[in-house]
């Protein structure tokens, strides 16, 4: 049986207003399309290696999700700065400078979009990819945390991002997209940072909801071409029910590959998944089955089963 918490994420306003861009409840179509090529803008949890490494397990092998899904497709992604189409980078937020580890000079996704539209075309079969939430999450969060703001600042601030993060599909769309993914940020109440780490889970998930709604409730006319991941539904059942998604652990950290830097974006001498390879693994732990990497950030395991998720409601849609 699910928990209250699980079947409020399912049940609540978020899959009222994304009922027209991914039709809460699955579908039996067959997928028709067959995309020319994956455009991919966000933040870590799409990055493919920009700054040389994964925020995963980098064991050379399985990637982070939306490399799974490409692949599915036989389109295997290449970072924008080798002239392939995978411009996510790590902490980027959507339009707001600097990002979550302090850059100010990290393209936003609002700056990866303007990258593409300067140099390319958009084709009438390509297949559009919008990852962010997190690094906002991150940045907001740490600034209530630090009492630079209050509460009530850091949600409207969020508001401000999710609908920033409508403004960036909608651009895309108008440009001529017709096919957008969109992926907003899992309930970062669910992580270890926000369980055992800051211990502030209730606080974590309404902020992550928040930042979703507006992002959904921005685009509610966008059914046609925008196709809305539920990220944080998955990863509620993925830590709620990790057995299901062939893992044993949903709450440890796998690596132990602490950064004395700003690392992820939540203090110096945390973990870094970046930094993380299958020998710098916690004693004891697989992590072919455990679900996150380090404090925010998923191992392989857990990013295939929202690759196959992602990738089912892809071909059920389109």
């Amino acid at each position: 049986m699910l928990t209250p918490w699980l079947r409020r994420f399912a049940g609540g306003i978020a899959c009222a207003v994304a009922l027209a861009l991914s039709g809460c409840g699955s579908g039996t179509i067959t997928s028709a399309l067959k995309p020319d090529r994956f455009v991919v803008f966000g933040d870590g949890m799409s990055d493919i290696g920009t700054y040389g490494t994964r925020l995963t397990v980098n064991d050379g092998i399985s990637g982070v999700w939306i490399e799974q899904m490409a692949a599915r497709y036989g389109k295997p992604l290449t970072l924008a700065a080798n002239g392939g189409t995978a411009y996510a980078r790590a902490h980027s937020r959507v339009v707001a400078t600097p990002d979550a580890v302090g850059r100010s000079d990290t393209l936003t996704v609002a700056g990866q979009i303007d990258s593409f539209l300067a140099r390319d075309k958009i084709g009438i079969n390509d297949v559009f990819v919008i990852n962010a939430g997190i690094s906002d999450l991150l940045v907001q969060l740490n600034a209530m945390i630090a009492g630079s703001q209050s509460e009530a600042q850091m949600m409207a601030n969020l508001a401000t991002a999710g609908r920033a993060m409508g403004a960036q599909t909608r651009r895309l769309v108008d440009a001529g997209a017709r096919y957008v993914v969109v992926v907003g940020s899992y309930n970062l109440g669910r992580s270890p940072w926000g369980k055992s780490i800051l211990k502030q889970e209730a606080l974590l998930e309404r902020a992550s909801l928040h930042f979703n709604n507006n992002f959904l409730e921005s685009v509610v006319d966008l059914g046609a071409h925008v196709l809305y991941i539920d990220a944080a539904l998955h990863f509620n059942l993925v830590t709620g029910i990790p057995a299901n998604y062939a893992l044993r652990d949903a709450t440890s950290i796998a690596c132990t590959s602490v950064d004395a830097g700003p690392g992820i974006g939540i203090g110096a001498g945390q973990v870094n998944s970046g930094l993380c390879t299958p020998n710098t693994i916690a004693s004891g732990l697989d992590y072919a089955f455990t679900a996150f990497a380090d404090a925010i950030y998923f191992t392989p395991t857990a990013h295939r089963s929202f690759s196959d998720y992602a990738y089912f409601r892809l071909t059920a849609r389109w």
